[in-house]
This record gives structure tokens, C-alpha cells and sequence, in this order.
């Protein structure tokens, strides 16, 4: 591996979740790119023959955010924040804590939107951000 290389994974490898987030999205806006659809839209590119490029009506993949955790609640919340992603009793716990703080980077519409229910019930607020 070259040396810009290693150094460009150590940089990245800093990053927040949240951060990298960020710097998808940036990418893509430089770029006028989907990260998930990069390759088929550079495949597709020459066979295209010059199309102009579908507008999204509505975004498919959405970012999920937990934006509020009452004191009261978070009991609850952290058995869901579990439930979604997986995380240990500590982690789920810090990341409820540390509210606002994103529970995932890339959702399709029905998950997120599963997600927000859950968390709702729960006691939690949370939002949605289309990608």
C-alpha cells in the first residue's frame, strides 16, 4: 500500500460515524453520485449515450437520527437502540446518552421509518433525513 494511501486510511479511520456520514454525502454531491449506486451509474454511463440524469422525486435512503432521549424514558430507549443496532448494553446506553447522535447512516424509507416508530414508542424522538 502506498504511503498516501495509509494515510489517507488512518485519517478516515478517525472518523465519527456521523463524520463520515458527512463526507458520503459531500462525495456524492461532488461527484453527482449514490455511493450505492456508484459502479451501475458508471457502467451505465457510456451506454447511456449522453441521457440526462433521473431526478428523485423522493429520497429512497434515509438517514436516522435519535434526537432526544427523555431521562425518564431511556430505559426503554436503550432496549430499542439495542434491538436496532446491535450495540452491547454500554454502547446502546453512551449512544442514547450522547443524544442527538445518529442510529443509521443509510435506511431504506420502511426501515427508517419502522425505526422512528419503535424508538417513538419508546419515549424518544427521532429524525428522518433523505439521502
Amino acid at each position: 500500500m502506498s504511503k498516501k494511501t495509509e494515510e489517507l486510511v488512518n485519517a478516515l479511520s478517525e472518523l465519527s460515524v456521523l463524520e463520515m456520514a458527512e463526507l458520503k454525502t459531500a462525495l456524492e454531491d461532488k461527484w453527482g453520485v449514490k455511493a450505492a449506486a456508484a459502479a451501475v451509474a458508471v457502467a451505465a454511463a457510456p451506454a447511456a449515450g449522453g441521457a440526462a440524469p433521473a431526478a428523485a422525486a423522493e429520497s429512497t435512503d434515509y438517514q436516522v437520527t435519535l434526537t432526544d432521549a427523555p431521562a425518564d424514558k431511556k430505559i426503554g430507549i436503550i432496549k430499542v437502540v439495542r434491538e436496532i443496532t446491535g450495540l452491547g448494553l454500554k454502547e446502546a446506553k453512551d449512544l442514547v446518552e450522547a443524544a442527538p447522535k445518529e442510529l443509521k447512516a443509510t435506511a431504506p424509507k420502511a426501515e427508517a421509518e419502522d425505526i422512528k416508530k419503535k424508538i417513538e414508542a419508546a419515549g424518544g424522538k427521532v429524525t428522518l433525513k433523505g439521502l
